[in-house]
C-alpha cells in the first residue's frame, strides 16, 4: 500500500493549472513550487488523460451527423470549386 499523499487534491490540481497555463516548464514550475519535477509531470499526464477526449475514443451521435454533414458540403465546395476552374479557363482563353 502506497503512502499517504503529503499533497492535497486542491493543491495538485492548483500545481497542474499553474504548469498548464504558465508557458513555462513543468520543471520550471516545479522548481518554483518547490516540489519534485517528475512527480508534477504525473499530475499533469493524469490530467490531461482525465480531462481530454482521446483521438481513439469512438464519435458520439451528434459527432457522427456533424461529420457526415461536412463531409457532404467539402464535397459540394470541392465540385463548385472543379466547375469554377473550368468556367475560368474557358474564358481566359475565349477572349471575345
Amino acid at each position: 500500500m502506497a503512502p499517504p499523499s503529503k499533497y492535497t487534491p486542491e493543491f495538485r490540481e492548483e500545481a497542474v493549472q499553474i504548469a498548464l497555463r504558465s508557458g513555462k516548464t513543468v520543471s520550471e514550475t516545479a522548481r518554483e513550487l518547490g516540489i519534485n519535477t517528475e512527480t508534477l509531470r504525473g499530475w499533469v499526464k493524469k490530467h490531461k488523460q482525465r480531462n481530454e477526449p482521446s483521438a481513439d475514443a469512438p464519435l458520439t451521435l451528434n459527432e457522427r451527423a456533424r461529420l457526415k454533414e461536412l463531409e457532404h458540403r467539402v464535397r459540394e465546395v470541392e465540385m463548385e470549386n472543379a466547375f469554377l476552374k473550368k468556367a475560368a479557363a474557358y474564358f481566359a482563353r475565349d477572349p471575345r
